[in-house]
């Protein structure tokens, strides 16, 4: 049964655990979550207000989404991944456990991302005053365990990133990139074509 209150709508069959928070910070500032049938958010998760999430979003536990993010169908999250905001995931997306996803960010369809992953957007922390930028991951790419992307890298359509690679460059769409910094190689037989998440 939908559910609509002060903080969030939720669609049919959603299952949100006590202790988790959908809608945190709803009042003046943010407008309430949006999610659509099939929810599955587990206990200490934190999913802000004006976040907009599809059909079938699971969470492992403790997962933060911040404001400004949106997410499609069939996006799971793993365990203590954080969503830093004004992001836009799209459908039938595997995030891993502990991934870092900095503000700013944009992920296309049917990509999955390893666990440990740390997306960054921030070329120069706290050293100089510049415009945060995110990296894009186009659809089918798969990013490896542990892996370390850049700000505003872009991640190549089906293009594949070894585990432990540290990506300063964009991967150009059907590559292989891996080392630190990463060298864009062509993807070995078994890594071609999309992934198989959808």
């Amino acid at each position: 049964m939908a559910v609509t209150n002060a903080t969030y709508t939720a669609g049919d069959r959603c299952s949100i655990d006590d202790g988790a928070t959908v809608g945190y910070g709803v009042d003046d500032a943010f407008e309430p979550t949006t999610l659509g049938d099939d929810a599955t958010i587990r206990r200490g998760s934190i999913v802000y207000g004006d976040v907009v999430i599809g059909n079938d979003f699971t969470t492992g536990h403790d997962v933060l989404v911040r404001e400004g993010t949106t997410i499609g169908h069939d996006v799971l999250l793993g365990t203590k991944t954080i969503v830093d905001g004004r992001t836009d995931i799209g459908s039938h997306v595997s995030i891993q456990s502990a991934v870092y996803v900095p503000t700013d960010t944009t992920i296309g369809d049917n990509v999955f991302v390893g666990p440990g992953a740390v997306l960054t957007n921030d070329q120069y922390p706290i050293r100089t005053e510049v415009d945060l930028e995110g990296p894009t991951i186009e659809d089918g790419a798969s990013i490896g365990a542990n892996a370390t992307i850049l700000p505003g890298v872009t991640i190549g359509e089906n293009a594949f990133v070894g585990a432990g690679a540290l990506v300063t460059e964009d991967v150009p769409p059907n590559t292989l990139a891996i080392g630190a910094p990463a060298e864009s190689r062509a993807l070995p037989a078994p890594l071609e074509g999309p992934n198989r998440i959808a």
